[in-house]
């Protein structure tokens, strides 16, 4: 139950089910009160459907909502990662994905690759209705 978004048009099964969610929004707007809830789109999980997409191929559609960059090789012609960016738990800040023979950014961990804008404005389209009370996506 951390950070690493697998799906987000459900909820996360131990707070319950969409359906759940929903009637507890309901419920509070009835006493005039509102819910916040914490909802990250800094990254995903590398289990998101998003994510597979985009380490599928280079030419996939969903390729452009992740950072990938191509890997540095020493004199040796040894693959390095692209740069000597840290991940804010220690070690490279990025993962490499054997299927492209690129690199994905991961500033936390491998399985939390970092997204870019374009996959946060969709996000962002998917959560309009919970701004109003409706958790329909």
């Amino acid at each position: 139950m951390g950070y690493d978004v697998a799906d987000y048009r459900s909820i996360h099964a131990p707070y319950g089910t969409v359906e759940d969610v929903q009637e507890l929004i309901d419920e509070l707007h009835s006493h005039d009160m509102r819910i916040l809830m914490d909802l990250v789109v800094n990254h995903t999980s590398d289990q998101h459907v998003w994510f597979k997409e985009s380490r599928s191929s280079k030419s996939n559609l969903k390729r452009a909502w992740y950072i990938w960059r191509d890997p540095k090789y020493d004199a040796q012609g040894n693959r390095k990662e692209p740069n000597n960016w840290k991940s804010i738990f220690g070690g490279s800040a990025w993962a490499f994905n054997e299927p492209t023979g690129q690199y994905y950014l991961d500033l936390f961990l491998p399985s939390q690759p970092i997204s870019t804008g374009r996959m946060q404005r969709c996000v962002k389209l998917l959560t309009m209705k919970c701004v109003s009370g409706s958790i329909e996506v």
